[in-house]
């Protein structure tokens, strides 16, 4: 999920506007990059497969009258199954656009469990579009609630897609559920909303409490980036904020932003920019050169710069002409989803990574005000999103599920919209490590670009990686054997075909 400008893939709720949601992993909530942009790119190994399936998706599930659907694209791989009676693992694809099933930790866990690996695309996203026309009115059915109910639907169908292969009827596999960020939270959501139909959940920094003002955010990137980072980057926030306020619009142009005509857009570019570096696990090669431009006595804006247009805009594929907001008001469906995610931001989970009042690292300028605007201009009026209601419906951090694992990097500032506390029912880890942080159990150090099967080496604390991920996999292997005891997958339990040795 960055900034409102999402978070989704752990692949791609992302900052919103998540720039990174992957369609099949767990880095989502920031914005979702352009297709085939080199977020993550096609290196050998990334997927799986990329083999695209089809099945026809209710358009509204909520209402008895309107029987429109869609078609909704999902992948399946098969390769570790252990045919007929072994688990399956749905990996949900998140905030963007849904490329394949990603290599990532979850294949390994996978691997273990002998499970086949099934990831449906969410409604409205990648090639799953309802409609020609992404008007306000035609978004009207793109919401958390209705994509829960596509997932269910999704199960059954894939079930009963899964016995016909397997030339049997009326049999029913152990499911598990898992997602990262957005879909993390989705994860955790269609437990709670649908114990029957999954054995548990993994929730990779699922953010399950729709928050209003999000000043934690901010608050999280200057404690991530410690005390010269913090004061070298506020400095430099300083410097642009006062050659905006002089008319000085020559700064624009170093970031390669002249288009963003609005200064609060152009802002939200630079705290993204700063944001993400902590968020994916990289914050050297966004602090080393600041703190060493403060320190000899060089311009900090031009070191910033360099910094967003060599590794946000070329390593990273961020779009700076995805801020405008007149980009925003493009109607037209197409493999990227900035109005997509900015729709869900602005109409149920907000997440406005607003400026606290003191002592922030982003400008001051980006504030509720902007946000709404932005909400207003884009979406029209009425657009509104109810933040309460939501928390209301699924609980927050105070979610009543039950074999639900909740995991988080210490420094991810998404953390503080996910469920931190622990329970019996609910475990919930903290991976405590200098460069882990969105969704750092399914997807390694640096958390982008991706690490094929999430290799945690690079991890400044591998061991604190390593860790959680086996309580991570203890869990699910003590509610699939649960599911077992309930009949579900008669086969032998996976508690006597293995053992934990490595990770």
């Amino acid at each position: 999920m960055t900034g409102s400008r999402a978070a989704t893939a752990c692949v791609p709720f992302l900052l919103l506007f998540l720039l990174l949601a992957r369609g099949a992993e767990a880095v989502g909530l920031w914005r979702p990059p352009p297709a085939g942009g080199s977020l993550f790119g096609a290196a050998p190994g990334r997927y799986l497969t990329q083999e695209e399936h089809w099945m026809s998706q209710t358009l509204d599930h909520f209402s008895p009258t309107d029987h429109r659907q869609f078609k909704q694209r999902y992948y399946e791989f098969l390769d570790y199954h252990r045919v007929p009676n072994g688990p399956v693992f749905l990996n949900i694809c998140g905030e963007s656009s849904c490329n394949g099933i990603s290599n990532s930790y979850l294949a390994v866990i996978a691997k273990k469990f002998g499970a086949a690996l099934v990831s449906p695309e969410h409604r409205y996203y990648g090639k799953s579009s309802p409609f020609k026309s992404l008007t306000t009115e035609n978004l009207r059915f793109l919401s958390s609630k209705q994509a829960l109910f596509d997932l269910a639907v999704f199960r059954q169908y894939y079930q009963e897609t899964l016995n016909a292969k397997y030339n049997r009827s009326g049999a029913d596999n152990s499911w598990f559920v898992f997602g990262g960020s957005y879909s993390g939270a989705l994860s955790a959501w269609f437990r709670l909303k649908f114990p029957h139909l999954t054995c548990g959940s993994h929730a990779s920094s699922g953010v399950v409490l729709a928050v209003y003002n999000f000043t934690d955010f901010d608050k999280q990137i200057g404690e991530s980036a410690g005390p010269e980072c913090k004061e070298a980057l506020q400095e430099t926030t300083k410097l642009v904020d006062g050659q905006l306020q002089s008319g000085r619009n020559s700064v624009k142009q170093l970031f390669g932003a002249r288009m963003l005509q609005n200064d609060g857009d152009f802002l939200y570019l630079l705290a993204d920019a700063a944001a993400i570096a902590f968020q994916y696990g990289n914050p050297d090669i966004l602090c080393s050169p600041l703190v060493e431009a403060k320190k000899n006595g060089t311009d900090l804006v031009e070191a910033f710069a360099h910094y967003v247009n060599k590794y946000y805009v070329g390593t990273f594929g961020a779009s700076v002409a995805s801020y405008d907001q007149q980009y925003l008001k493009n109607t037209t469906p197409a493999e990227s989803s900035y109005r997509l995610w900015w729709y869900q931001v602005c109409s149920e989970v907000s997440y406005f990574q607003v400026a606290p009042k003191n002592d922030s690292v982003r400008s001051a300028k980006i504030d509720t005000r902007y946000h709404l605007d932005l909400c207003k201009n884009v979406f029209g009026e009425g657009v509104y999103p109810d933040v309460s209601m939501t928390n209301l419906y699924y609980g927050g951090t105070r979610i009543a599920g039950s074999k639900i694992v909740f995991a988080n990097g210490s420094q991810d500032p998404w953390r503080h919209a996910s469920k931190q506390k622990s329970s019996k029912e609910m475990p919930s880890y903290l991976i405590e490590c200098s460069n882990c942080g969105h969704c750092s159990d399914l997807s390694g150090c640096p958390q982008a670009p991706s690490n094929i099967e999430g290799d945690s080496s690079k991890c400044s604390s591998p061991e604190a990686v390593n860790k959680v991920r086996k309580q991570i996999v203890d869990n699910i292997d003590l509610w699939l054997s649960e599911c077992q005891d309930q009949g579900h997958d008669k086969g032998p339990s996976m508690r006597t075909r293995w053992s934990i040795a490595s990770y």
